[in-house]
C-alpha cells in the first residue's frame, strides 16, 4: 500500500512543532510518535516503522517534540511535562482533523519520548488507546505508571542492560495490561541486523496493541 505523506505543522504553546503525517485510506486510528533526543521526523527507521503502520491502516502523524535549539539543552531534553504538553497538542491536532477525528490515539514513544507517551496515557485515559516504548525510559514516568489504562508494550534489547533494568522497574508499577518484550542479542534501539531496528518489532507489537483503535475515546 501507497500512503501519501503531507508536512503539517501544529502550534503548540509558544511553539510550532512541525512533522510528517502519513494517513491510509479510511484510516482507523492515529499513531503519534514521540521521538527521543538525537532523532526527529527524517529518521528512517521511524519512517519504516510508519510503513508497517500504514500498511495496517493507520495513520502516523511523526513530529519533532522539540525544536532545534531545545534538542542542545539537557534539562529541555528530560522535562516531561513540556514533552508530554506538546504531545497533548498533537493529540488535540489529531482529533481536529477530519479523518481522525473521533478515533482513539496510539502513542509510539523511544527514549525520553516513551516517558512522556506515558503521562497523556495517565492522564487522558479515553483518549488515549495504546502506547508502545521502543528502546525507551518509561521509568521517568514514574508517578504516573499506576494510572495508566492504556494497553502498554515495553520493547528493549536484550543487550541494553542498563534501560533493561530500567524498563522492568516500570513493568511493575503499570498495573494496565502490559508486556515486556526483550529482543534477544539486540543493543540501545536495535541497530544490530536482525534486530528489528528499523519496522518490524517496534512496528508489528504496536499494530497488536493497537487493534482496538478506531471506536470513539
Amino acid at each position: 500500500m501507497v500512503v501519501a505523506a503531507q508536512t503539517v505543522g501544529i502550534n503548540g504553546p509558544g511553539v510550532r512543532l512541525e512533522g510528517i503525517l502519513q494517513t491510509p485510506p479510511r484510516a482507523r486510528g492515529p499513531v503519534i510518535f514521540a521521538h527521543g533526543s538525537g532523532s526527529s521526523r527524517h529518521s528512517p527507521r521511524n519512517a519504516l516503522v510508519a510503513e508497517v503502520l500504514g500498511e495496517a491502516g493507520l495513520a502516523t502523524p511523526r513530529l519533532d517534540l522539540l525544536t532545534a535549539d531545545e534538542e542542545i539543552d539537557s534539562r529541555i531534553v528530560f522535562d516531561l511535562e513540556r514533552l508530554a504538553e506538546r504531545l497533548n497538542c498533537a493529540s488535540a491536532w489529531a482529533g481536529a482533523d477530519p479523518e481522525l477525528e473521533d478515533l482513539t490515539v496510539g502513542l509510539f514513544g523511544a527514549s525520553t519520548g516513551a516517558g512522556a507517551a506515558l503521562m497523556p496515557a495517565a492522564r487522558d485515559p479515553a483518549r488515549i488507546g495504546a502506547v508502545v516504548s521502543r528502546g525507551g525510559r518509561p521509568d521517568l514516568a514514574r508517578a504516573e505508571l499506576s494510572r495508566v489504562l492504556a494497553p502498554t508494550l515495553l520493547i528493549v534489547g536484550g543487550e541494553d542492560h542498563e534501560v533493561l533494568e530500567l524498563n522492568r522497574m516500570a513493568f511493575e508499577r503499570l498495573s494496565c495490561h502490559a508486556r515486556l518484550e526483550v529482543v534477544p542479542g539486540a543493543t540501545h534501539l536495535f541497530p544490530e541486523p536482525g534486530g528489528h531496528g528499523g519496522g518490524g518489532a517496534p512496528g508489528k507489537g504496536l499494530v497488536r496493541e493497537a487493534s482496538q483503535l478506531g471506536g470513539g475515546g
